[in-house]
């Protein structure tokens, strides 16, 4: 009696254990359009600094916004984003407008001319999700 109570204990803790680690996702990658904007008010509204969850956008910033359908592919506020052929990894505090799918818009503060010049192109961008959420 006294070593199937033990056994008992052991089968608990062991479930407790291995039931509080939730495996994390799989590292993700998808070819996208990649864009680029300024925080100026043409492109924006009247708050052209203030990203859509408040951040605020400063010239220098490695940020991006993603299209709407991307945040539940696991690209939400604050994940970290690796973009083929750009080096640095940039940190997702926007998004794009509704009309867009699979797109990012790569921030380059208030160089118009940089982003304009940096135009329309197709892109790899890998992340690893933290969870599936959607805002």
């Amino acid at each position: 009696m006294m070593l199937q109570h033990q056994s008992t204990r052991w089968l608990t803790l062991a479930g407790l254990l291995l039931g509080g680690c939730a495996a994390e996702p799989a590292p993700r990658s998808m070819m996208v359009t990649a864009t680029a904007y300024n925080s100026v008010a043409s492109q924006t509204d009247d708050e052209p600094s203030v990203a859509a969850w408040g951040d605020r956008l400063k010239p220098g910033m490695k940020a991006i916004a993603v299209s709407r359908d991307l945040l539940a592919q696991g690209l939400q506020r604050g994940t970290k984003v690796s973009i083929e052929g750009l080096g640095d990894d940039y940190i997702v505090l926007d998004k794009t407008s509704r009309r867009f799918t699979k797109r990012i818009d790569i921030y380059m503060g208030t160089n118009v001319s940089k982003a304009k010049e940096f135009g329309v192109r197709k892109l790899l961008i890998s992340w690893q999700p933290a969870d599936q959420k959607t805002d």
